[in-house]
């Protein structure tokens, strides 16, 4: 891991790769062996069903899970496009905020992208299904960079064409919302990730005293 990278960042790196390496370990995908308690899933009853192997198990959501599905993964390409944008903005955002804030930061991104998704899920898309991933955190690390660092450069892996980070970041929330409206890539939790960046927005504005309860202390201008 780069020496480089300031504590939280790095720890949070750690956790997840050590978290994914459980779930391989104990064949999460099939048994749910720790999906059944740490992924996130819907608002109501817990429901009962087999799972492969013919094991029957009891899941539902469980208040700790706002937190514990953003350090699960569903597959090596998640983890790693996860993790490398951890690593690309998580740095820059933890040594601009300073540590207790972008700890505060990054799960309150976590929490309220959880929380949108159990919003989605319970009013509009009624399936059951766990929510697993760092996407809604990272997320509000994106709208963080964007809005502290608007004119950097940025660009996707697979349309390598720099742009502005403000640009970057208002494009690929447009981007979200439209995939999600249209239902397209089904399997993909958009609407955690814009609740994502709604958290950063709210917090970042709240530490910039715009709202009418301020901060004791300024965080930005």
């Amino acid at each position: 891991m780069p020496s480089n990278l300031p504590p939280v960042t790095r720890n949070l790196l750690i956790a997840n790769i050590v978290v994914f390496a459980l779930q391989w370990l104990l064949h999460d995908s099939t048994t749910l062996a720790l999906s059944r308690e740490f992924a996130l899933w819907p608002l109501g009853p817990d429901v009962t069903g087999a799972v492969a192997g013919g094991q029957v198990i009891t899941v539902g959501f469980r208040f700790w899970q706002v937190v514990t599905y953003a350090f699960m993964h569903g597959g090596v390409t998640h983890i790693l496009f996860n993790m490398f944008a951890l690593y690309m903005f998580g740095g820059t955002i933890e040594r601009t905020f300073g540590t207790r804030h972008f700890i505060v930061y990054y799960f309150a991104c976590a929490i309220v992208a959880a929380v949108a998704q159990l919003l989605v899920v319970k009013y509009f898309t009624h399936g059951f299904y766990p929510t697993i991933g760092a996407s809604g955190a990272i997320f509000g690390l994106l709208l963080a960079f964007g809005m502290l660092y608007p004119q950097e450069k940025v660009m996707l892996i697979f349309l390598p064409v720099p742009m502005p980070a403000w640009l970057f970041v208002i494009g690929y929330a447009a981007v979200e919302l439209v995939l999600g409206v249209t239902g397209t890539a089904a399997g993909v939790a958009h609407f955690a990730h814009l609740g994502g960046m709604l958290g950063g927005l709210l917090l970042i504005q709240y530490w910039r005293g715009t709202f009418p309860i301020k901060p004791k202390r300024r965080l930005m201008r």
